[in-house]
């Protein structure tokens, strides 16, 4: 009896492949779509999101090409609590979050696995391009074989239950090599473009969603130096993030850049790209892969930001379970909200979040 998998089906290119290449290795393939965002006409009309109505749609027509059973899971009330709140908590807080790393964390590997589970599946399967293998009790997450693809970094927060019942078979392949595998096979969405933006923000103005979310509680406020002295008025603490040059609005004679946001008094601190430029950081709400537990120094490989190059640093270990990187070079905009994953070669020891 071969083994049950669920597909999460965004409707773009590499989850439906993926579901083709189980199909090919034996797999029961079921396919499920998650619908979080509202049903409006804005989010319908988009394309190249990863979870709008037209994507439920295009995975539909796969699931149907394919041959295989399709559903489609509401968890808008989920998706809402665990990622859009904490999202605009946390620009309220003057940080800036990856709503995709809590969507992963909490909707997809946790939401979705367990009720798949409950359904009888063997594994849920993704169109993440990222590796899993097992070594002897452990598994390891890995980087994808694709260099410019590789989506492991979104993915650190995998717990050793969730990666022994989580496929990724893009992982073995290129981006081109899955699209021309879409095209082979006479798939729609081979030459969908990929999603770049945040799914819930239509027109990738993080600001004014929020603004639009919680008028009351985005208020104008200073632009201040260094020092305190006000350099101008901003529109509110949501709009910026730490290492922003572009859209401020304030002309000073010579580039400035975002060096810090005070939500206390809801100023944004502008300053010098080398205010920018800092050794050290520490992250909490830590997740380790490789290892059980950091008793002692360890050398790494750490990325402060989905697009970061990863930078040689030493790792410390800190009483109340957070972690400090000493980073061997200066790093640009470390910016509390995001991640920073820990990376041993190809293979990921874990990550957490910027304080």
């Amino acid at each position: 009896m071969s083994q049950k998998v669920v597909v999460g089906m965004s409707g773009g290119v590499d989850s439906s492949v993926a579901a083709y290449l189980l199909l090919k290795k034996g797999y029961d393939v079921i396919g499920i779509t998650l619908e979080v965002t509202p049903k409006d006409e804005g989010f319908f009309e988009r394309e190249g999101g990863c979870c709008s109505l037209r994507d439920i749609e295009d995975a539909r027509h796969v699931a149907y090409r394919l041959g295989i059973p399709f559903y489609v899971f509401n968890m808008r009330k989920n998706f809402k609590e665990k990622v859009i709140d904490n999202f605009i908590d946390e620009y309220l807080s003057g940080n800036t979050p990856n709503p995709c790393i809590r969507c992963n964390k909490f909707i997809k590997f946790e939401d979705l696995l367990n009720r798949s589970l409950g359904l009888g599946a063997n594994y849920i399967a993704t169109g993440h391009y990222a590796k899993i293998e097992n070594r002897g009790s452990r598994y390891l997450l890995k980087r994808g074989n694709d260099v410019h693809k590789d989506q492991s970094y979104v993915l650190y927060n995998l717990t050793q239950d969730q990666l022994k019942h989580t496929l990724m078979p893009c992982g073995d392949y290129t981006k081109d090599e899955i699209r021309e595998i879409a095209y082979e096979i006479g798939l729609e969405v081979a030459k969908k473009p990929d999603s770049q933006e945040i799914c819930f923000v239509i027109d990738d103005d993080h600001g004014k969603f929020i603004k639009s979310q919680v008028p009351d509680k985005v208020l104008p406020g200073n632009f201040v130096d260094k020092n305190g002295k006000v350099l101008g008025r901003h529109k509110g603490i949501v709009y910026y993030t730490i290492g922003q040059r572009k859209g401020l609005g304030i002309a000073l004679g010579k580039p400035v850049f975002v060096i810090d946001i005070n939500p206390l008094t809801n100023e944004v601190v502008i300053g010098d790209e080398e205010d920018l430029l800092k050794s050290s950081l520490i992250i909490k709400d830590v997740n380790l892969i490789g290892i059980d537990e950091l008793k002692e120094p360890m050398e790494v490989m750490g990325k402060i930001r989905y697009a970061a190059k990863p930078s040689l640093a030493t790792i410390y270990p800190l009483e109340d379970g957070k972690i400090k990187l000493e980073f061997k070079e200066k790093q640009r905009a470390i910016t509390k909200g995001q991640s920073c994953v820990l990376y041993d070669g190809d293979y990921v020891i874990g990550g957490g979040i910027i304080v």
